[in-house]
């Protein structure tokens, strides 16, 4: 994939200077963001590489973001019980008021941008305090897919054994199975993660850039129709922060696992049967997240 090597570096006087491919060896082996040492002349902080993005299939933790956003009606109250869940476990386990639970805080505007009443907001968030709200448990399903794809399932559950019967017949029908304990987890990551609209220039894109960089950002990916910021879960709030003081069009922001080690799929076929298996999966009651770690 070709890539482009932007190094930003600043010099005594604190002015910013761009510097091309030519200055800087290149690193085939390095991630997007590459941390450099001290020059003798410069205080150079990283590299970014500004490689188009693969277009993404529809089993992409992006797409699944943007394709609950848009779901349809007759599934949108299974969606409420997902983000009263998700709303009543961040109350749980933190303040329950948003102002001092940065965690309530994302959880209650992914339920304002789908509509969620108010209503609905306020029970989730008073559930966390009584006997209802401590009976959910959240839980990590390691699956192996078909092609050998690692899947992780995140459920939301009062009722452990209703969640593991319904995931065991989804996968059944798709030939896939449980693995054990961390066979599929240590391949990946716990990650923050910030959407943004493709900014209208390029010089808008590289301010967001800079401003994600100073804020703590790990990596930027572009596709889906997507800019896909990631950070230390630590510093997700500051980089969400920063986005909308530059100007950034937010589409969504969030907790989540992000695959470190990759799986090449074999061929279409394998693709289609994979995105079919996590549609069926997402359909599932208790059900929050699937991420697979598929290339």
């Amino acid at each position: 994939m070709p890539c482009v090597f932007r190094a930003y570096a600043q010099n005594a006087q604190g002015l910013w200077i761009l510097y091309d491919e030519n200055t800087f060896m290149r690193n085939q082996c390095a991630r997007k963001w590459i941390i450099i040492q001290k020059s003798l002349y410069f205080q150079c902080f990283l590299i970014f590489c500004a490689a188009r993005a693969p277009a993404m299939s529809r089993h992409s933790k992006w797409s699944t973001i943007k394709r609950h956003k848009g779901i349809a009606d007759q599934k949108r109250g299974n969606l409420f019980t997902k983000l009263a869940n998700a709303i009543t476990i961040a109350a749980r386990h933190g303040q329950s008021i948003p102002e001092m639970n940065f965690k309530l805080r994302m959880a209650m505007d992914k339920a304002r941008a789908a509509n969620m009443p108010k209503d609905n907001i306020a029970r989730a968030i008073a559930r966390a305090k009584g006997a209802e709200g401590q009976d959910l448990e959240q839980i990590h399903y390691e699956v192996i897919s078909p092609g050998g794809v690692g899947v992780v399932v995140t459920v939301t559950t009062d009722n452990r054994s209703r969640a593991l019967n319904a995931l065991k017949m989804t996968l059944k029908d798709f030939g896939a199975s449980l693995a054990g304990p961390h066979a599929v987890l240590w391949q990946f990551a716990h990650k923050g993660h910030v959407l943004l609209a493709p900014p209208p220039t390029a010089e808008a894109r590289e301010s967001l850039e800079l401003a994600a960089i100073d804020a703590g950002a790990d990596a930027i990916e572009e596709g889906d129709g997507v800019i896909a910021i990631t950070a230390d879960p630590h510093a997700l709030e500051a980089v969400k922060a920063a986005m909308e003081t530059a100007g950034g069009a937010v589409q969504d922001a969030g907790l989540g696992l992000v695959p470190t080690v990759t799986v090449p799929l074999a061929d279409a076929a394998v693709t289609e049967k994979l995105d079919r298996l996590v549609a069926a999966l997402e359909d599932l009651d208790d059900v929050d997240e699937v991420v697979t770690n598929a290339a």
